[in-house]
């Protein structure tokens, strides 16, 4: 899963060096923190949020094979 919220977002954004994608694992729920640089942070989110919302719908969709809850955070 941080692979392909990494690259997502690497795709998106001017700065793709800024990317950074923290994962916590717990029992149920794997967290994933998406972290771009300040200027990137529009692309990524998009208007009205949009980008963000599509960016987790894809990644609940790959996570739906396991057992556990997929968690995007953007920072």
């Amino acid at each position: 899963m941080k692979e392909l919220v990494e690259l997502i977002a690497k795709s998106l954004v001017d700065q793709p060096d800024k990317v950074v994608v923290t994962e916590t694992t717990d029992d149920s729920t794997v967290n994933l923190e998406l972290t771009v640089a300040p200027e990137d942070m529009g692309k990524v989110i998009g208007k009205s949020g949009r980008i963000a919302k599509a960016i987790r719908v894809v990644v609940k969709a790959a996570a739906s094979k396991g057992d556990k809850k997929v968690i995007v955070d953007i920072r």
